[in-house]
């Protein structure tokens, strides 16, 4: 547990740079997934430890995968049918992916990490310079039992990732469902909400439990993500598919560079 006079906590200027991180991981997150690329090194910038600085990230995360989620589903931008499945799928996935964190360290899963990304940033590059206006014909009926058994391996394998590890989550859930339903990637952003917000919920309800959050320094952040989140939303679904690829290609790129940083850093 968290000792909130600890001195080595974030001071007030501080806490006021994490909230614009905050602020800019909910735009990023809500237009093509990754906000935890900016938040999270931003907590361990400030010294935070890992457990920590990932707990707090899900504390702040949570309202703007809440505000996200709530923006397109309002504007129809989510499948609604389809939603709940996703959404206990990815649910349990995080909460099995958090129990594994818990139970072991999560540097063994970088390189397949960095080789998902890798893919993924491919398969973006690949796609159509102009956004279709239709939805690509499906690999799989999505609204058929294959669909269905597609949809909850997608969420829980996905989930679970989130759990555990996190960072291009977002990005990932957009290209699989863009490869495998044959959705347009601003359908994909929005369908990927549903599993983000079961995703971080799982997380932060087991993380909140453990009393690992500061919410000193989640509270700012989380109103600042959710204002971004809600910009974000907004963004997308009116600007469409070609905001979604460049943010998404940013995201994945970042993430890449980060991961292969983090493999070559010495241990200490």
């Amino acid at each position: 547990m968290t000792d909130p006079s600890d001195p080595s906590l974030p001071t007030l200027l501080s806490t006021a740079l994490l909230a614009g991180a905050g602020f800019a991981a909910g735009l990023v997150d809500a237009i093509g997934g990754g906000g935890g690329l900016v938040s999270l090194p931003a907590l361990l910038g400030v010294g935070l430890p890992p457990p920590v600085a990932l707990a707090t990230n899900k504390g702040q995360a949570i309202f703007g995968a809440v505000a996200s989620f709530a923006s397109f589903w309002r504007r129809g931008g989510i499948d609604r049918a389809r939603a709940p499945l996703g959404f206990v799928a990815g649910l349990v996935g995080s909460v099995l992916g958090v129990r594994a964190l818990l139970a072991m360290r999560p540097e063994p899963l970088r390189p397949v990490v960095m080789a998902l990304l890798i893919v993924a940033a491919v398969v973006v590059l690949a796609g159509r310079a102009r956004a279709p206006v239709q939805a690509a014909r499906p690999r799989v009926d999505p609204d058929g039992t294959r669909g269905a058994v597609a949809l909850a391996a997608i969420a829980l394998g996905l989930g679970a990732y989130d759990g555990f590890f996190g960072p291009g989550t977002g990005s990932m859930l957009i290209v699989a469902f863009t490869l495998v339903f044959g959705q347009t990637l601003t359908r994909a952003s929005g369908n990927a909400k549903v599993v983000n917000l079961a995703s971080n919920l799982a997380a932060f309800l087991l993380f909140a439990r453990r009393g690992t959050i500061i919410w000193s320094v989640a509270l700012p952040m989380a109103v600042a993500n959710a204002a971004g989140a809600a910009l974000g939303a907004h963004l997308a679904l009116r600007r469409g598919d070609r905001l979604v690829r460049w943010v998404v290609l940013a995201v994945v790129t970042a993430v890449v560079i980060k991961l292969g940083a983090d493999m070559t850093r010495p241990a200490g």
